[in-house]
């Protein structure tokens, strides 16, 4: 699919219902107006680590450290 204002080429997908193409992760079908489902990976939230801050909610990223406040991961939290 191209952009109709600067012909860069989009990533596109097929809709189900009349198979016109649409922008990838659309939620509607711009040509029918059918809503777009998308199957969602489950994640294995077993397998994280949470920050090590007492108060904060983050989970600790693949370089060590937290999403939410960036602090580095020390230990178990408290």
């Amino acid at each position: 699919m191209e952009c109709p204002h600067c012909g860069y080429l989009l990533a596109f997908s097929s809709c189900a219902e009349c198979g016109g193409e649409i922008p990838a992760k659309s939620r509607y079908c711009c040509w029918c107006g059918k809503t777009i489902t998308v199957e969602q990976e489950e994640t294995d939230l077993s397998e994280r680590k949470l920050c090590s801050d007492g108060s904060c909610v983050g989970t600790i990223n693949g370089k060590g450290f937290c999403n939410i406040c960036g602090k580095p991961y020390l230990s178990e939290p408290v």
